[in-house]
């Protein structure tokens, strides 16, 4: 392929060295080309573009490429992809922008609000008086045959009328230059965070060329968004009014993402931040009494308005999908009743169509008494004979498309295949016809991308966005998400490696400097105000904490077994180190069988070590700790994350480089159940045949395992570190504190009660395995050089309020530290924690916990240790009802 290295302009304007940098590659034949003419001259804005940019500007080009990567890496902005097995990649986007001159600008605008138009009318209407199927405009299994038409909605009419607020078409350029409608989106458009998030990397980049060639701003259009919304809201703030209650002084909008696991959860999270709504899990929000609530940390807390990125069919399961766990349950009742605005209403979905095409030339006759400003892609619907015979007739090939989503059922063959031979399809069609649309095949045209040194172009299609405002006029957004296939594809996809460009429609006039983002704060700004922390974010805070704290007791329990194992005093200290595992849950009940040994016990320990095996061994502790906290992202540093990843994953390498195979043979009959063989010895462990599991983990290398575990401790401090250090201390992270220290209390007095119920407490090798769990040899040996007394042991790890991990300290600071939570919370209708959980003057004195019996027990330590135990299991289940379910099992009533 020749290469062009000349730009077809004034010389002046780039320099011959500069222009040497930047060479044209040819156009793709058949297709519209958006960066030159038939002459082969530069378009008019991409010669100002260049002319703007400059011989350095062009020299920078490359610096600029790894300027955009850097800032997504920075930003870490992602898109996940279901064919990557959930694993996040990063976002595509392309160098140079995507120019739309003014007068273009203003025939798209034109066609693209009609557009809008058209589909809100068709919407009202189906859910209305229906008259486009009376007048047979519409055939009737057009719409009742899709998925996303939604019989509960029928008959439902939202405030003035407008069942769409925001609408996304897709445009493409065909080979003679006329825009064409490709598709239309109105279930839940997406693209709005990232054009946006775009914008901004492109933007600083270009800062001359973006300044002088007028390039209109998208704020305008988010501000827009959020006026229709809070406007909507003001019907649902009313009803309150109406009842008796004090009206809401301001809409609480909601963003509805499925979750992290969307293909576009970086979008939802970007767009919440920057349009400044709450983003929510359909588990976050609970109805009642038909109004929709957000369950907060300090109580449910009204919602108006749900910006939803959820599909129709999920969005309810009561109505709906009953499989759906994304949803709200008796969302559709809210919405139907008054009390909430969901944008757009579910059940829009069905103009999505692709079928819909073919008659919308009718329908905007209809309902317009206008001709459609922009034409739609050729389009026949297979359900209609006339249509279907014209197809077969007029066309060798064309595009082979479903006629609507096939969720919950097989998808007609070969539909995803690209073009298709019509006479190979003709009998497939004729057997279902509805289910089968036909659309000419378009040739995009092609727009140019800038790569190592290098222009060439690629087939793109441009996503416009209309935003309705609250007076049936609609607002088009000057730009949009323009999307690029890959490299060798004719089709634009960005799950099959397409890419993103930021869209600039150039304009005459002085742009809006308006803008959503910060602006710099005066003093008198910083008032302190309340931040909503949902009760998602507060649990999972709370949730990291324990798994935190859990992984680094199970870690030092395990590094202090596989060291003792050995040792002079291993069989005295056997049955205490098996009971310690189990407590932990290092190893499992059902691995319990007698008679055991050592090296069973190592094995069935080695075994439960993967997050595929046992549900509290380390492994499982480490990925729930790293899938808590990924849910809160955003109140973790860059290196926190970083750090809480490479525990998990570091510990996952290592564990598969200790057994490359699987899993080993568990503890006792666990082997023998599981190698498959039949083969066991007497005491239920496998055998060493070429199947069995004991084979592998008898010949594992316990060196790698210890320096492993060695790893993860550092990196388990450095993330309790940074919880510490790093992160913002409001009611949410006290949560996480108080998350940590219940584990802690668990563990430390499970640990005490265990050495002491077996007899251990006073044998030297049961006071130093205590000290060491407690991590507390250091500080022992320093106050008690040489000495071997139990009353400072117990003084050291019960009743000293400076030790870190002292149980009465550690239990006293949880108690402070639930009491501010509630303070802050303003939980007054609930019981204190303190009646709960008594203060730690009222526990028994020093004194009283070294009191023995006549077999030489420790029954009052022992009973201390259950009775705290049993204080903080209660608290956490009170936490988990009051903050997170919202179904606390001591309300005022009870004790009031």
């Amino acid at each position: 392929m020749a290469f062009q290295s000349t730009f077809p302009f004034e010389a002046s304007a780039v320099h011959a060295d500069a222009s040497s940098l930047l060479r044209l590659l040819p156009g793709y034949d058949g297709h519209w080309d958006e960066l030159r003419d038939e002459s082969g001259a530069l378009r008019e804005p991409w010669r100002q573009f260049f002319e703007r940019l400059g011989a350095d500007g062009i020299a920078r080009l490359e610096d600029h490429c790894a300027s955009v990567a850097q800032q997504i890496r920075d930003n870490d902005i992602s898109y996940n992809v279901y064919a990557d097995k959930g694993e996040p990649r990063p976002w595509a986007l392309d160098l140079l922008p995507f120019l739309i001159s003014e007068d273009e600008w203003a025939h798209i605008e034109r066609g693209v609000t009609q557009r809008a138009h058209l589909l809100n009318a068709i919407v009202a209407d189906i859910y209305g008086s229906q008259t486009l199927l009376a007048r047979g405009q519409l055939p009737p299994a057009l719409v009742f045959g899709h998925p996303g038409y939604l019989r509960p909605v029928k008959g439902f009419m939202p405030p003035g009328g407008q069942f769409l607020q925001v609408v996304a078409v897709d445009l493409a350029r065909t080979p003679g230059g006329e825009w064409t409608v490709m598709a239309h989106r109105t279930e839940a458009p997406s693209g709005l965070g990232y054009a946006l998030e775009n914008r901004l990397i492109v933007s600083t980049l270009f800062a001359d060329p973006f300044r002088s060639m007028r390039v209109s701003r998208l704020a305008p259009t988010y501000s827009q968004l959020i006026a229709t919304l809070a406007q909507s809201a003001q019907s649902t703030m009313r009803h309150a009014d109406d009842d008796g209650c004090a009206p809401e002084s301001s809409a609480h909008i909601a963003l509805l993402t499925p979750g992290p696991y969307s293909e576009t959860y970086f979008e939802h999270v970007f767009l919440a931040r920057y349009l400044g709504v709450t983003l929510v899990e359909g588990k976050d929000l609970t109805v009642r009494d038909d109004m929709l609530y957000l369950k907060t940390l300090a109580g449910l807390e009204r919602v108006h308005v749900v910006l939803r990125r959820l599909d129709d069919a999920f969005c309810d399961p009561v109505e709906l999908r009953a499989d759906s766990s994304i949803g709200v349950p008796g969302l559709l009742q809210v919405m139907r009743a008054g009390n909430v605005i969901v944008s757009n209403v579910p059940g829009s979905g069905f103009v999505e169509s692709p079928a819909l095409h073919g008659f919308l030339p009718g329908i905007a006759e209809v309902l317009l008494d206008e001709d459609l400003v922009l034409p739609s892609v050729a389009t026949w619907w297979c359900g209609e004979k006339a249509a279907r015979e014209h197809a077969f007739e007029r066309l060798d090939e064309a595009l082979i498309v479903p006629t609507w989503p096939m969720a919950g059922r097989d998808a007609p063959p070969g539909v995803d295949q690209g073009r298709q031979k019509l006479a190979v399809w003709r009998e497939r069609i004729e057997t279902m016809p509805d289910t089968y649309t036909i659309q000419q095949v378009q040739h995009f045209s092609c727009t140019p991308r800038y790569e190592d040194g290098t222009v060439g172009r690629r087939p793109s299609v441009l996503r416009v966005y209309a935003i309705a405002d609250f007076n049936g006029g609609w607002h088009v957004m000057p730009g949009g998400f323009t999307r690029m296939a890959a490299e060798r594809q004719a089709t634009v996809s960005m799950q099959y490696g397409g890419s993103s460009v930021d869209t600039w429609v150039l304009s005459s006039q002085p742009t809006s400097t308006f803008t959503l983002l910060p602006s710099p704060m005066q003093p008198a700004d910083l008032a302190r105000k309340h931040r909503t922390v949902s009760s998602r974010a507060a649990e999972n805070l709370f949730w990291a904490g324990r798994y935190g704290e859990r992984a680094e007791n199970n870690v030092r329990l395990l590094r202090l077994i596989l060291g003792s194992l050995e040792g002079n005093d291993a069989d005295a200290m056997f049955p205490t180190l098996v009971e310690l595992a189990m407590q932990c849950g290092l190893v499992q009940s059902g691995d319990m069988h007698s008679p055991h040994s050592p090296q069973a016990f190592e094995r069935a320990l080695v075994a439960n070590l993967s997050e595929s095996t046992g549900p509290a061994g380390i492994g499982q502790n480490l990925n729930y700790q790293a899938r808590s906290n990924g849910e809160v992202r955003g109140r973790l540093s860059n290196d926190h994350w970083r750090t809480i990843l490479a525990a998990r994953n570091d510990f996952r390498d290592a564990l598969h480089a200790l057994m490359p195979v699987g899993g080993f043979g568990g503890f006792g009959g666990v082997a023998s159940q599981d190698n498959g063989n039949g083969n066991s010895d007497g005491n239920g462990n496998g055998s060493a045949g070429a199947n069995g599991r004991g084979e592998r983990y008898d010949r594992y290398d316990r060196v790698t395992l210890v320096n492993a575990l060695e790893r993860l401790s550092v990196q388990l401090s450095a993330i309790s570190g940074a919880q510490g250090d790093r992160m913002t201390r409001d009611e949410a992270w006290r949560l996480l504190f108080v998350g940590r220290h219940i584990e802690r209390v668990s563990a430390m007095t499970s640990f005490l009660r265990v050495i002491a119920d077996n007899g251990q407490l006073a044998t030297p090798a049961g006071f130093d395995l205590l000290l060491q769990l407690f991590d507390s040899t250091l500080t022992y040996r320093s106050l008690y050089p040489g000495r071997f007394e139990v009353p400072a042991l117990i003084d050291l790890l019960v009743i000293e309020p400076t030790n870190p991990r002292g149980i009465y300290g550690v239990y006293e600071r949880l108690r402070n530290k639930l009491d501010e939570i509630a303070v802050a919370a303003g939980s007054v209708r609930h019981r204190p924690f303190a009646e709960l959980m008594p203060h730690a003057n009222a526990l028994p004195s020093l004194a009283s916990l070294c009191e023995v019996d006549d077999n030489g027990a420790y029954d009052r330590l022992i009973a201390v240790c259950d009775q705290i135990g049993g204080f903080v299991g209660a608290a956490a289940h009170e936490i988990s009802a009051r903050y997170f379910s919202h179904a606390s099992t001591v309300a005022s009533q009870v004790w009031s």
